[in-house]
């Protein structure tokens, strides 16, 4: 059986949806004849944690860990908030934006390159050089964010000449929040260059997402293949479903991730339609930032809104599947058209309709089509998403509110590891 070491930064009990991609990957590639080493931070800054995901682990899967120092202790004695909200990619307008949160985006920008994690590069190389040489293992996988781990693999790449597959869960210098770190112009290009370094040396290069193949198909020479996000069978306890027509968005819900017109099209609604005014729940699930709140709220929505904290893995598909409609939402700007959020895949297969709002040209519209699960709306287009949510509410008050998908098997996670493996195999 062919080992490959893969060097990931979320591990469980990390919570959200980065650590989703590589656990099943190393669940499935065992059946395709390939045997995963993972090696992953021995004492990690998590901003989100799941203790349920550490059941999930495979049996028998090396696991091999070295701790870490990042500076984000530090900047919690200034503030843990502020610290773990920047963490999380949760970063305000710059008009909300205190003097400890402008001084923490300068800091991370400009003296952590490409990011806090940047301190694990240089003893995890050493490390690393020694265990691949003892154990035989030739091929090598990183994924990022945080993209300190490509730099791992840049330079096991340079003193052992491994084969390197470089995955990217997001972009690296045209993901949405990069130009609100107050870079300098030298921290940019010193970003760029080493963007450049690895996507030119790396051996293949895995998007999640078709617009930033597209992008890097530009920059660089180096085959890059997209192995989407994806979802896994997963049984948990069905709960009843929402007696109130509800509309729950689950996962983060970041201050750029502002449907305006949404809250508009809902108050509307409630104004004209005295039923749907009884029936209609807003329910965010997660992190939300200020600025979504008070737009909420000048909407004049906000005795219809639950909130809820972050919850684990288990419970988030519990509640997808007991929600009347599903929301998702993504930053109405060109740097995100080519964001496909994990949490999409599940969504798709809950049985309950989307309702998804972005960017035009967006990747996730081209899915959400595809598999016939929803209805996808640019944030300006508030008369068709007001008509969206009336047809949808009819069809709850006959009872008779459904999803209909088609074609969803080419994105479960066992036949995204095929493709994976395929990569590997490949060398």
């Amino acid at each position: 059986m062919k080992k490959v070491l893969i060097v990931t930064y979320y591990w469980p009990p990390a919570g959200g949806p980065g650590v989703q991609r590589w656990l099943k990957f190393a669940k499935y590639l065992p059946g395709y004849g390939i045997d995963p080493v993972i090696y992953v931070p021995g004492n990690p800054h998590y901003p989100l944690r799941d203790e349920t995901l550490l059941a999930e682990i495979p049996s028998g899967i090396k696991v091999l860990k070295k701790d870490i120092f990042e500076p984000y202790a530090f900047a919690e004695f200034f503030s843990k908030k502020d610290t773990q909200s920047i963490s999380s990619g949760i970063i305000p307008k710059e008009q909300k934006q205190g003097f400890i949160q402008k001084l923490m985006l300068y800091i991370r920008g400009n003296f952590f390159i490409p990011d806090a994690r940047k301190f694990w590069i240089k003893p995890s190389v050493k490390y690393l050089s020694a265990y691949l040489q003892e154990n035989q293992i030739d091929t090598i996988i990183t994924t990022g964010p945080p993209h300190s781990m490509h730099l791992i693999g840049l330079r096991l790449k340079e003193k052992l000449a491994v084969n390197w597959i470089a995955d990217f869960r997001d972009p690296w210098t045209q993901i949405g929040y990069h130009d609100k770190l107050k870079l300098t112009e030298s921290s940019q290009k010193k970003h760029e260059q080493l963007e450049k370094e690895v996507l030119q040396k790396a051996d293949t290069i895995i998007t999640t997402s078709f617009t930033t193949q597209k992008e890097f198909r530009k920059k660089t020479a180096t085959p890059v293949e997209v192995i989407t996000n994806g979802y896994d069978v997963e049984q948990v306890k069905r709960l009843p479903m929402d007696e109130k027509f509800s509309l729950s968005h689950i996962g983060s819900l970041l201050s750029g991730r502002n449907p305006e017109n949404l809250w508009r099209a809902i108050s509307e609604l409630i104004s004209e339609n005295e039923n749907f005014a009884k029936d209609f729940q807003l329910k965010l699930i997660g992190a939300v930032g200020e600025p979504v709140l008070e737009s909420i709220q000048k909407a004049g929505i906000e005795e219809h809104l639950a909130l809820k904290d972050y919850v684990s893995h288990s419970e988030a598909l519990q509640l997808q599947r007991s929600s009347q409609l599903l929301l998702l939402i993504e930053i109405d700007s060109e740097e995100t058209k080519g964001i496909i959020p994990g949490k999409l895949f599940e969504y798709i297969v809950s049985d309950r309709p989307i309702l998804a709002i972005g960017p035009q040209g967006a990747d996730m519209e081209k899915i959400i089509r595809e598999t016939n699960t929803g209805s996808f709306h640019l944030y300006s287009q508030k008369k068709e998403i007001k008509a969206f949510l009336l047809e949808k509410y009819e069809l709850f008050q006959k009872g008779e509110l459904k999803s209909f998908p088609i074609g969803l098997q080419q994105y479960s996670r066992k036949a995204l590891t095929g493709k994976l493996a395929q990569q590997i195999r490949n060398f």
